[in-house]
């Protein structure tokens, strides 16, 4: 998976997502390079204090809330997304968000966007480890599937080039299934909103 990703964010090679059943979506690095989408504004608005852009790739909102003065740092498992953060201008580094982290406890905004709510493939396992990273009054602002939107537990693989990868878990969680995730997680929801067709929410403390 990492090569292949590796490809699209360096070379600028086709990605796509195989699901099970053999069908194909594609995966817009193009979107995540920059510059900002329409919807993220939305989400830098209400991210404040040390904020952690989880899966930030190549680091296009962990570099504007530096631009804002915001005191943010991305983390990603790939290099090559690590390397492109740091040339636009974010603080990056290399880590999974299931291992040492850096601040744990002492986050007050965390970021799960462009799908990154399906990282490791269990929204409450992952919703868990980000309540342990946030600090006492910290939120996630995480993005979701919208009304029609539907949750998903899946097994995906990437295609590029010729190749695909080894299948790795992955996960979807809908606006209308995010209460429940979230109080399993130990969090609550405290605001839903919609910008430019994407819908998001900001998850505190319960």
């Amino acid at each position: 998976m990492g090569r292949l990703y590796s490809g699209a964010l360096r070379e600028g090679h086709r990605l796509e997502a195989v699901y099970p059943d053999g069908s194909r979506v594609p995966v817009p690095v193009e979107l995540w390079r920059g510059p900002l989408r329409p919807g993220d504004g939305s989400v830098l608005d209400r991210s404040f204090g040390a904020t952690l852009d989880i899966g930030c790739g190549p680091g296009r909102l962990a570099a504007a809330l530096r631009h804002r003065g915001v005191a943010a740092v991305g983390i990603d498992v790939n290099k090559d997304a690590v390397r492109l953060a740091r040339t636009a201008g974010a603080v990056a580094r290399r880590c999974s968000v299931f291992g040492p982290v850096p601040r744990p406890g002492r986050w007050d905004t965390a970021l799960l966007v462009d799908g990154n709510i399906g990282i490791g493939g269990g929204p409450v396992v992952l919703l868990r480890r980000v309540r342990e990273l946030l600090s006492a009054g910290g939120r996630a602002l995480v993005e979701v599937e919208g009304p029609a939107g539907n949750s998903e537990l899946t097994s995906l693989r990437l295609a590029s080039a010729g190749r695909v990868s080894r299948p790795f878990p992955w996960a979807r969680l809908a606006l209308r299934d995010t209460r429940g995730i979230a109080a399993l997680a130990g969090l609550r929801v405290d605001e839903s909103w919609q910008e430019a067709g994407r819908w998001f929410v900001a998850l505190g403390n319960a």
